[in-house]
């Protein structure tokens, strides 16, 4: 899919110096550097794994009360 973006002078200058220097087109650069943009937004497991371990409720307690919280009980 193609995307239009809209870069100031200055950016697409510097992306263009560094995309000589490692021999990359523009598209591969943005390609990439989005890649990692999107890895980095995704929490990893290990960071939200037992992330609720302290809460009182036992699990069935705290889906019922979400699952209240949802309907507007």
């Amino acid at each position: 899919m193609r995307t239009i973006v809209d870069l100031p002078e200055r950016e697409r200058d510097q992306l263009d110096a560094l995309c000589r220097q490692r021999g990359l087109s523009r598209a591969e650069a943005i390609r990439q550097a989005l890649r990692l943009w999107l890895q980095q937004q995704s929490p990893a497991h290990g960071q939200v794994f037992g992330l609720w371990r302290d809460r009182p409720e036992g699990s069935l307690a705290l889906q019922d009360a979400l699952r209240q919280e949802w309907s507007g009980r």
